[in-house]
């Protein structure tokens, strides 16, 4: 895992090179603490801060081949590259060392862009082509590394995280309305938003080809949710589910230091932690956060999975002071405005984890996503049928979907029977399965100020346009599709994920975004069952093999203190939000808005703050914040420093052929 940065037909005299490029990776030096380096001509530079997980000693970047005229700055793991790396030595192709980089840029000079959808990993990486001058990016399917760029006329820039453009001179940041709108409307940004004017974030499963000052998008791979395998019955579907997770924990497990295990108190996580223990044949790390607040602690379920498979369990307890005093520091690393709090705690976290000396974890993201674990998908199967199903047959369902709206009673059904009503017929084509979430997002839109005809969501109904595939999924389908799109890519794996665990240089992996376990979950999805269980052959296929009391859990998502932590502590910081003169700052606001939505939640009690409140609010800290950070450039606890750039380990001049 690493960071990487560079610069292509920039303005700047090749002198100027080292100091820029120094000054980038400076910026991300968090992601890489174990060593640095860069290369250079007279038309680019580029390089990377490294966190050594594969071959240590001999896996020093940047790479090139035997002639230099290939040069690869890589982040990111391929998990498949010891089956890669036979092939390719088959085909003739010789290594000088033993890590994954290294099978990448052999990939790529024997199959081209044809070895992306061999990469069974998660990257983002630059090639560089001395002969040509061109120069590609590429990033994997689902999105887990991060990659962004600049261009501007001939010149492009490009960087694991935006704050790395800090170091370029000149270069400012500005936060964009519409981009914003988009945002706060579906909760995440789109694959290619940043919240920021002029700088895009390579969209999942593409790669970008930069040459003479052009620059030319490629997909190489397109989401689906069909498959050709073939399910027997019950028990083989229980069967493959658990081979085919059991193969893809084994695969994340290759390392040549210690890989521990993030365990939330769910199903997902629970499952790779007992396939970890597994497969390592001895004890391994488990990290946990808990919450002085009940209704957002799972300490009991961790306990119980971690007394399971005798692992070496650690917890960071959070408290609300913990989120208020850790918050700008988080914002600065996620780099994107985010909706709840929650990727707080995670960014305290992997400061635990990196300090008991492991930087490698495994964690349950895209169990959901692949599996059907959300009220989503479920509300969706509903809203679908609902018109043509008789009332006691609605009734008896939303019982199912709902089992504690029996502690409410007929009102809270009446209420939810009517939502449903409304959304039985689709008002945003294509976007049915979401148009209940959007609701609250429209709430948060209205921070941004518009002339009355920005349209929130018209990027999002873009990008399904721009599918030709996605008309002919079906309704779920459709929802899977926009989850992996949206939330997952945008939040989940970023912001409460990567972003978090590489703000203190821990790596993390995901099991259930293997190629191999979406093509089961496909396979297996709605099959034996009516879907009203959420992942029900998911936790029968590992019955045995947990606890009860985790197997049987309904799904709790997620969730920290939002709004409440910071009124109770009321850190400093919120000045940004509470003070007008600091408001007028952010000239895209709409102040009236704000400050209505601000005394309300300091002047009510948190029980009577709902959703789309909580939810606006942590939208609206987040832009102060980032603007603050960012387009103001003051720093905030330790963002005020750009970071130490790790031990030097390769500088080349390719103009002079100096290098070490």
């Amino acid at each position: 895992m690493c960071g990487i940065a560079g610069l292509v037909n920039p303005e700047f005299s090749p002198e100027q090179f080292p100091s820029i490029i120094t000054g980038l990776l400076s910026a991300i030096a968090h992601r890489g603490p174990d060593g640095s380096g860069y290369v250079m001509d007279d038309k680019f530079v580029m390089g990377s801060v490294r966190l050594a997980i594969l071959d240590p000693e001999a896996g020093i970047q940047p790479i090139s081949d035997e002639g230099e005229r290939y040069w690869l700055c890589y982040n990111g793991e391929i998990y498949n590259y010891l089956e890669l790396r036979s092939e390719l030595e088959a085909l003739g192709r010789t290594f000088k060392t033993k890590c994954d980089t290294e099978v990448v840029l052999q990939a790529w000079l024997q199959w081209g862009d044809g070895c992306l959808n061999r990469f069974n990993g998660a990257f983002g990486f630059a090639l560089y082509d001395r002969k040509k001058k061109r120069l590609i990016l590429a990033r994997d399917r689902f999105g887990k590394r991060p990659l962004f760029y600049v261009q501007r006329g001939n010149a492009l820039y490009f960087a694991s995280e935006m704050k790395a453009f800090l170091a370029i001179p000149g270069f400012t940041f500005e936060q964009d309305p519409e981009q914003l709108r988009s945002i706060l409307g579906q909760w995440t940004p789109l694959p290619d938003q940043t919240g920021f004017k002029g700088i895009s974030s390579l969209p999942m499963g593409e790669w970008l080809s930069f040459e003479d000052g052009q620059a030319e998008h490629y997909t190489y791979f397109r989401l689906g949710f069909n498959s050709d395998t073939q399910i027997k019955n019950e028990a083989d579907a229980l069967d493959k589910i658990r081979s085919t997770l059991s193969d893809s924990v084994a695969l994340r497990l290759r390392s040549d230091v210690e890989v521990g295990v993030y365990l939330s108190g769910g199903i997902d996580s629970a499952i790779v932690a007992h396939l970890a223990k597994t497969h390592a044949g001895q004890s391994i790390a488990t990290f946990s956060v808990t919450f002085e607040d009940a209704q957002f602690d799972e300490s009991a379920e961790q306990k119980l999975v971690a007394e399971r498979i005798g692992s070496r369990h650690l917890a960071r307890h959070i408290q609300h002071s913990d989120i208020a005093q850790a918050c700008p520091e988080a914002v600065y690393h996620a780099e994107i405005p985010a909706f709840r709090s929650a990727f707080v705690p995670m960014y305290l976290l992997s400061k635990l984890t990196r300090e008991e000396g492991v930087k490698v974890i495994l964690s349950g993201e895209g169990a959901d996503e692949a599996f059907l674990g959300y009220d989503l998908f479920k509300e969706t199967l509903l809203r679908q049928e609902w018109d043509t199903l008789p009332e006691d047959v609605r009734g008896d369902r939303l019982k199912r979907f709902y089992p504690h709206l029996s502690h409410y009673g007929d009102r809270d059904r009446a209420a939810l029977t009517g939502l449903y009503q409304q959304f039985s017929q689709e008002h945003m084509p294509g976007l049915f399965s979401h148009e209940l979430r959007f609701q609250n997002g429209r709430f948060s839109t209205r921070l941004i100020n518009t002339d009355g005809a920005a349209n929130p969501f018209a990027s999002i109904s873009e990008l399904i346009g721009s599918d030709g595939e996605f008309q002919e999924m079906s309704a779920v389908q459709k929802a899977q599709w926009l989850e992996y799109k949206t939330l997952l890519s945008g939040y989940l794996l970023s912001t409460q994920g990567e972003r978090m665990s590489l703000a203190h240089g821990v790596e993390n992996r995901c099991p259930f975004l293997d190629p191999a376990v979406l093509d089961i979950a496909a396979a297996t999805n709605l099959k034996f069952d009516d879907g009203f269980r959420e992942k029900r052959l998911l936790r029968e296929a590992f019955r045995g093999d947990l606890p009860a009391a985790v197997v049987d859990k309904r799904k709790f998502p997620y969730r920290a203190p939002d709004t409440e932590a910071f009124v109770a502590e009321c850190p400093e910081y919120l000045e940004l939000l509470l003070s007008d003169t600091e408001l007028e700052k952010l000239p895209f606001l709409n102040k009236k808005f704000a400050r209505l939505l601000i005394n309300k939640l300091f002047t009510t009690s948190p029980d009577r703050i709902s959703t789309k409140e909580n939810q606006t609010f942590m939208f609206l800290l987040n832009i102060a914040l980032l603007n603050y950070q960012f387009v103001a450039r003051k720093g905030l606890g330790s963002t005020t420093s750009l970071g130490r750039l790790p031990p030097l380990q390769r500088a080349v001049d390719l103009r002079t052929c100096n290098a070490f």
